[in-house]
């Protein structure tokens, strides 16, 4: 075995390629995967559970004859099980459970020829912006170390970034793919719901706000993880409805020219740096130059009223989540238990009624119609991913005890990417925009429910008219 020193240049697809040629094998590339990790993992603190032994034995007994066969993958630690491994949610209290099987999307990620060796860290159950969990410590910024990688998939995105892994799994039931993304220079696809699998042992999460993929540098790397894991499962309490042909088929056209609406104001009214203001300026003005028809405008929502419906449902899981683990413990949790904010939360679901609960699903449903008929005026839907850009570790650490600045912070902070995961549609964050000192800033594009083929002809569109696949952090005080 060998290491391949190309490794850190090529997407999935590249690396698939050539094992399919036989030009390297699964072996070289997981070893690489591996030197590549030890190298500069220690400085980003990217990966919180390393198995490179059990993945050996994977490689060794022989990898199903997938698409992307041999190539190197991290699984985020969170929700998603697989078996002989633990998932802890960066959370103490869901700490020493060992899986017996593989979620069904673990499942296709194996029969598509992926290769894990590791899960990366998360904040604590996934439930901020930025990954600082007291379990694991925080995610660094390959592109600044003081900064944050964004969250809750900041590790998938700094190991991305780094050049650990091409591509790696992910998680957004707020913004959490398509903030890190942003925030480390990436691009990162949210599926429409229930286009990825989320079963056997949940049929949803948050009331189908949440949902699966991947964070990747090139954009034909989503769309062949895509056309790997989509599709339903049996039992699964709804169903998106099926692609009329393979993602990666899409993007051999360029799309359609486009109706495009595009904001630069939170819905909320927090303030947006200018940055982020520029950033969707430029994006929209190469729109326009690559013949799509633009306009100012955006779907209008009841921001008060889904404000409140989310922090219903996040709350209501939670606790549904932390009960159910204490009733295997045979003990309850306690306040030592959990950060701060996670027992905020939990305190707040003591509050909730059945009642409440219902009318926070109406609500996002009702904002599902509201973006249905917007949609059937204009394609795409652009604005900032991000109110400001990435910001530095600490501000938004979940161990504060001041719980009311924090989430203040949060909602100055994060005022875009959670209605996307209400209404259930496919958004994505691209990478097209950095700051004069070198900090990555996204720019959001969303579409209706279902048009995922749209949004990845359009990201391809962008990536060829302003490539970013060779724009990389230089990793400074990192070694490798």
């Amino acid at each position: 075995m060998s290491q391949i020193s190309e490794y850190t240049r090529l997407d999935a697809m590249a690396m698939a390629e050539l094992v399919r040629r036989g030009e390297v094998s699964a072996a070289d590339l997981l070893e690489s995967a591996i030197a590549r990790a030890d190298a500069v993992n220690p400085g980003l603190n990217a990966i919180s559970e390393r198995f490179d032994d059990l993945a050996r034995e994977t490689v060794r007994g022989g990898i199903p004859d997938g698409p992307l066969r041999g190539v190197p993958f991290l699984l985020k630690d969170l929700h998603l099980l697989m078996a002989g491994t633990e998932t802890t949610g960066a959370c103490d209290f869901l700490a020493g459970q060992t899986a017996d099987h593989d979620s069904t999307l673990v499942a296709r990620y194996k029969r598509a020829g992926l290769v894990t060796f590791g899960k990366t860290n998360t904040p604590e159950l996934g439930l901020t912006v930025s990954t600082e969990p007291r379990r694991f410590g925080a995610t660094r910024n390959p592109w600044n170390l003081e900064h944050s990688a964004g969250g809750s998939s900041g590790g998938a995105a700094a190991a991305v970034a780094a050049g650990i892994v091409p591509v790696a799994n992910a998680s957004d039931g707020g913004g959490s793919i398509r903030i890190p993304s942003s925030c480390c220079g990436l691009f990162g696809l949210k599926p429409s719901r229930a286009r990825t699998p989320a079963g056997p042992d949940r049929g949803e999460g948050w009331s189908g706000m949440s949902c699966m993929h991947v964070i990747s540098r090139s954009v034909r790397d989503s769309a062949a993880v895509l056309d790997a894991t989509a599709g339903p499962e049996p039992g699964a309490p709804y169903r998106c409805a099926p692609q009329d042909r393979p993602f990666l088929e899409a993007l051999e056209q360029a799309p359609r020219r486009l109706r495009i609406a595009f904001c630069s104001q939170a819905p909320t009214g927090v303030p947006v740096d200018a940055e982020c203001r520029r950033a969707v300026d430029a994006a929209v003005a190469l729109c326009a130059d690559l013949g799509h028809e633009v306009e100012e405008g955006g779907p209008e929502f009841d921001v008060q009223a889904l404000g409140k419906a989310m922090m219903t449902i996040i709350s209501a899981s939670t606790r549904a989540l932390l009960d159910a683990r204490a009733r295997q413990l045979g003990r309850s949790y306690t306040e030592a238990d959990l950060e701060p904010a996670t027992w905020a939360m939990v305190r707040d679901a003591d509050e909730l009624g059945a009642a409440q609960y219902v009318e926070a699903v109406n609500a996002i449903h009702a904002a599902g119609r509201a973006a249905a008929a917007f949609h059937e005026r204009y394609d795409a839907y652009v604005s900032p991913t991000l109110a400001k850009p990435p910001i530095q570790l600490g501000i938004l650490c979940p161990d504060n005890r001041d719980i009311e600045g924090y989430m203040e912070t949060l909602k100055g902070y994060s005022a875009f990417t959670a209605y996307q995961n209400m209404t259930g549609e496919p958004s994505m964050s691209v990478p097209l925009h950095w700051t004069d000192d070198g900090l990555p800033i996204g720019v959001m594009f969303s579409a209706g429910f279902g048009e995922e083929a749209l949004l990845l002809q359009l990201a391809a569109q962008l990536e060829s008219a302003r490539p970013w696949a060779e724009r990389r952090p230089v990793l400074e005080g990192v070694a490798g």
